[in-house]
Parts: structure tokens; sequence; C-alpha cells
């Protein structure tokens, strides 16, 4: 059977380092408020002027690089953000036309924090369908320009990025030992809209809006979800929590992470955690992680990771993927 196999990752980080302490002198927080129910101490955002399309050229780039290819070996670029250069185009084809590519095609994937998992698994079945044979899944935010930086609650906590993965199709066995997407699992449930969600949009209020979210409620559903989620791809492929060498989730709060552990009884040694770093960064975040523990040799040839998100809608997904 055709796997989807990872060949490639990159990512991207803008250059301007936000800190507790500078966020501190804005809004009425602090380091320790903010470390406490986030896990966060710092993170990045775009410069004047720094695109979405930005961030996702460049952590492409580093994605091809990493894969040994060349734009033109990609004919398909899915692209995952709530955050886009424009209504219209599609963010994809800016990074489409920036690399320079003239077939194949290009489109975004609007599922909020989950948009990266939705992209893998739509560029995965893509792939596994034949009609395509390498794509481009990007997840690439600037939530700073949708932040209320007067709100305490909401401002503190995100971030912007941009990863990337190269992903080919290849003949696998069909067996969990195959290198791949082994398995992929997407959900959505519409009636939680205001418990996270943007104030605007361009059909609404002609205007783009700023996040509002019901913190707690949001952090219930997250557990109850993701462990699920998590659990329905270990039944669909026979596997369990013992095999994932790596989890790779959403980087939406620290306490999220090791709830979601516990409940799972995951080894917390295992999840990669970049949050304290990055902030929540939505669609870019699991690609970021991922690369992170990829370039730092923690995951390695053949290990066994375990994507998942949850985001506004509410939307979440999970992936097992062989490295």
């Amino acid at each position: 059977m055709i796997r989807s196999v990872i060949v490639g990752s990159g990512s991207y980080l803008p250059e301007r380092v936000m800190t507790n302490a500078e966020l501190a002198g804005m809004v009425d927080t602090s380091d320790e408020w903010i470390v406490a129910r986030s896990g966060i101490r710092q993170r990045h955002i775009a410069a004047e002027g720094e695109t979405t399309g930005d961030l996702a050229e460049a952590a492409a780039r580093d994605a091809l690089d990493h894969a040994g290819l060349q734009p033109d070996d990609i004919d398909l670029i899915v692209l995952a953000t709530a955050t886009p250069d424009s209504t219209f185009p599609a963010t994809a084809t800016v990074v489409q036309s920036r690399l320079g590519i003239r077939h194949g095609a290009a489109f975004d994937v609007q599922a909020v924090c989950s948009g990266f998992i939705y992209a893998l698994a739509t560029a995965d079945n893509f792939l596994k369908a034949g009609q395509f044979r390498r794509a481009l899944v990007i997840g690439a935010e600037t939530f700073s320009r949708i932040l209320d930086w007067e709100d305490r609650t909401t401002c503190v906590l995100f971030g912007d990025g941009a990863g990337a993965i190269v992903l080919e199709a290849m003949e696998g066995d069909g067996t969990n030992a195959d290198r791949g997407i082994l398995t992929s699992h997407l959900h959505a449930d519409g009636c939680h809209h205001d418990l996270l969600y943007v104030d605007g949009g361009p059909s609404s209020t002609q205007t783009v809006g700023h996040l509002r979210m019901s913190g707690k409620e949001v952090f219930r559903h997250a557990v109850v979800n993701l462990s699920a989620v998590i659990n329905e791809a270990l039944e669909a492929t026979g596997l369990k929590a013992e095999d994932i060498d790596w989890v790779i989730p959403h980087q939406a709060n620290k306490r999220i992470l090791d709830g979601t552990a516990r409940k799972l009884k995951l080894d917390p040694s295992k999840v990669v955690v970049t949050v304290d770093r990055h902030g929540n960064t939505s669609a870019a975040s699991v690609p970021l992680a991922l690369t992170e523990a990829v370039r730092d040799g923690r995951i390695q040839r053949g290990q066994l990771l375990l994507l998942e998100a949850m985001g506004g809608g509410f939307t979440w997904g999970s992936a097992l993927v062989r490295w």
C-alpha cells in the first residue's frame, strides 16, 4: 500500500522575542502569573510587515533543504492557518508562487489550532489516492495580529511562527512497521463556537476582530477530547501507549499537556514541549515542535510519533506516524 512518509521538516520563528516581563509592562500580569497558568515564558512576534506567507515560505524552504529536494519536486501545498495574508487568494498560493512552482495544487485549510493535523490528513489522502506524489504541509500563523493586547487572559498565551514538512508517497507493506502516516483521525463539534472564537470576519463585521476565549471550559474539553482521539489512533492500529516514542502535541498550555499525559498514563519525558519558548502558535505549533525534536536528535528513524491537537470550533485530531 501507499504510505505518506515525512522526508523533511522545517521551521521559522520571527526574530523578535517578547518575554513575560515585557508583557507585564503592557497589561496587569506578571511572569509568575503567566508561568503558573500556562508554562509560557516567552513568545516570538512577527515584525511589522512580516506576514503569515513570509513565515510559511521560510519554513517551507527549510523543510525542502532538510529533505534534499527542490521546489519543482512538490506538486501539492496544503497550508493550515487561521491568520491568512488576505481573505483570498489562499496563502498557500502565495508560497507556491514565491517558491517558483507552476504546477500541481495549493490551498489553505482552516481548523485553527488543529489545522496542521487536518492539513496532514488531507495531504495524506491525496497521496494515498495517487493524485499527487510529494506535498508540502505547512502550519503558519501571525496570531499577534488578532490579539486584544489589553486582555491579559489571551494576549499572554499566543505567538507567531511557522513549521512545515515534506510528505512523499512511498510503497509500504501495510503494517505498523511501515514508515509514514499509519492512521489519522479528525473531529469537530461546532456547538462550542462561543468558547474560542474571533469576534470579526468579512461576512459578519467586515473587520478582522480579536480572539476571545473561555479558558477554563477550553481546558476541560481539551483534556477529554485529546485523550479520546489519542486512544482512537491506538485502537485503530492495535498499538499501545507504551509503543509511542514521542508525543508531539499542540502547544496550547503546559497544564493541558500534563493533564492529557496523566489521563493516558503517558511518560511525561516522551512529550515534546516548546510552549515555554514559543507560546501557542496555533496551526504552527505541532510542526515547530516536531522540527525541533528532529533537529536536536531526539527523534530517530523508525520511531513512533503521536501528533495531536485541538482548536476553536471545536476541532481536534490525531495522527500516528512512523519516522
